[in-house]
């Protein structure tokens, strides 16, 4: 009987010191957060905001250097960020084309998004077809048309997802080309300066990096005595 509490003392004297041994393990260092959430456009053309939408919507022009690009700016961010747009066509609309059975267009918009020191991050492209004004996404407000609209809207949306390594903290969008068939002919664009497509709806899910940490005070030089 005597060995038999004696076995089960040092059992649990063996259990608690387990029990103890564990709880004094350091917790698992928190894993990162990563954060999704709108991020601005830096538009040096806008097209103009949506009607129903009251959403921005900016174009990309053709351009040879990625300083002429619509600009996305990244918040300092931890390994890989995605950031991703929708990428639209741009659609002149006049209602006497499409009563006449003419206004029909089939659109291929290409741009580039590259870093600021013009690092080749992706090439997207974006094709629509163009029949009747409910083709469109919506009209755009500011213009002179009926309602207020302008003839411009956009048209088509491709959904963009890019990712941006961690030493970029901005890209730019610019145009390529754009091949535009219409019932009268063909048309390719790639003069610089020229709006072939529109972006909006830019996001970015990331990880936020840690703040840098403030440099130790200066240490104040002793006295000498005397």
């Amino acid at each position: 009987m005597r060995r038999v509490v004696l076995a089960l003392l040092v059992g649990l004297c063996c259990a608690t010191a387990a029990i103890q041994a564990q709880s004094k393990k350091k917790p698992a260092p928190a894993r990162p957060v990563s954060r999704t959430e709108a991020i601005a456009i830096e538009c040096p053309n806008i097209l103009g905001d949506g009607v129903t939408s009251g959403e921005r919507y900016c174009d990309i022009v053709t351009a040879s250097d990625v300083k002429n690009g619509t600009v996305i700016r990244l918040p300092k961010h931890r390994g890989v960020a995605v950031v991703s747009f929708e990428l639209h066509n741009r659609q002149m609309y006049s209602a006497e084309l499409v009563r006449s059975g003419r206004g029909y267009t089939r659109a291929l918009a290409t741009i580039v998004a590259a870093g600021m020191d013009g690092t080749l991050l992706q090439r997207n492209a974006v094709l629509s077809e163009f029949r009747k004004e409910s083709d469109l996404i919506e009209r755009i407000s500011g213009g002179a048309g009926p309602g207020g609209v302008k003839a411009v809207a956009p048209i088509g949306t491709e959904r963009v997802v890019l990712e941006v390594p961690q030493d970029c903290d901005a890209i730019a969008l610019v145009g390529e080309s754009l091949s535009i068939t219409r019932l009268d002919g063909n048309e390719t664009i790639k003069a610089p300066g020229r709006p072939i497509a529109v972006v909006s709806r830019a996001q970015i899910r990331y990880q936020p990096a840690p703040p840098k940490k403030a440099p130790p005070p200066k240490k104040k030089p002793a006295r000498r005595n005397g």
